[in-house]
């Protein structure tokens, strides 16, 4: 073990380069590898050399294997990538990292917790019910009979007959179900997914969201359900919004109403927004509350329609088109 032999050695290991991942694994052989490494063969022979020249070439060598383990280090640090046949150096350390965009809320989700937040202000809690129903829940106890012409209003998914099982054609079911387990007073909004058998275009959709509440205690008046209606719809639209009641029918409310509101936009102007009215005294005794002592009104507006006006959005379909570009809109907007 010359000075020449060391100094080849040391000059081998200064001028190493890596260009991929098989180099520097060549590399580590060559020189630490537990069989043939030549730095590992160095070290086995210092037990022959003698003991005054053996503490300075273990110096020397330990010198040159801390050099090939730096070199190895740096190399890795640049972050080879295994590629489909070798790895290659892919990594540049010198390009600015991706920065963490914020997601957004869907538009639906916006409305729908805007209403939530308006409503409870006022005394209204939430509550969800299934969206697979039954006959009685959807249509019976709602006052709508099996012969009763108001059914063909809504063509309905029906999963099987005899018992009627369904998917809910709106959230009026919820207040059946609400109102079977818990004694008046109460306010209660109920947001979630109906569906209608509709052909799918720009203003329809077969499955829609649907805000619906209502108010049942001693002495509730239509005037009541005015006032609600208009606290909602400024809350939403602004204190100039311009809303009009028109008188309309609906089996399970009585007096019952659709309420417009004015849009300048493209001069469509009045558009009806939801449906309400009183609630009809004979689904009060479907769900054993006393219509002699408590009244009620309730309403429902769909989510979608909503949302099409605040954000002024033409087509139902753009909602569940994923569209990554159409969400980004609203990433300020809760």
């Amino acid at each position: 073990m010359d000075k020449n032999e060391i100094e080849k050695i040391r000059v081998e290991i200064k001028s190493f380069h890596a260009k991929t991942y098989e180099d520097l694994e060549f590399f580590r052989i060559k020189f630490l590898g537990k069989k043939k490494g030549i730095l590992t063969f160095l070290f086995k022979k210092l037990k022959k050399i003698p003991d005054k020249k053996r503490k300075n070439i273990g110096k020397i060598l330990n010198e040159l294997k801390k050099n090939v383990q730096d070199k190895i280090q740096i190399f890795h640090k640049k972050n080879f990538i295994k590629g489909e046949k070798h790895y290659k150096y892919k990594f540049d350390p010198t390009i600015p990292g991706k920065s963490i965009e914020i997601g957004s809320l869907h538009p639906i989700s916006i409305v729908k917790n805007r209403i939530l937040d308006i409503l409870k202000m006022i005394g209204f809690s939430y509550v969800e019910g299934p969206e697979i129903e039954n006959d009685w829940h959807n249509f019976t106890a709602l006052n709508i009979p099996i012969d009763h012409p108001s059914r063909d209003m809504q063509d309905t998914f029906f999963l099987y007959k005899n018992p009627d099982i369904l998917l809910r054609t709106h959230t009026s079911s919820v207040q059946i179900r609400y109102m079977k387990k818990h004694n008046p007073p109460f306010r209660v909004l109920s947001i979630g997914k109906v569906y209608r058998n509709e052909t799918i275009s720009s203003r329809s959709n077969f499955m829609f969201h649907q805000a619906e509440g209502f108010y049942i205690d001693k002495k509730v008046s239509f005037l009541d359900l005015k006032k609600i209606i208009q606290y909602l719809i400024n809350s939403l639209f602004g204190e100039k919004a311009k809303i009009r009641f028109r008188p309309s029918y609906f089996p399970f409310t009585e007096p019952s109403a659709e309420v417009d509101i004015y849009c300048d936009d493209y001069n469509a102007g009045w558009l009806e927004i939801m449906g309400c009215g009183m609630i009809d005294p004979q689904v009060l005794k479907n769900v054993n509350i006393d219509s002699e002592i408590y009244s009620g009104f309730a309403f429902g507006m769909g989510i979608e329609r909503l949302a099409h006006l605040i954000y002024k959005i033409n087509d139902i379909r753009t909602y569940f088109e994923n569209d990554i570009c159409f969400l980004k809109q609203f990433k300020n907007d809760f």
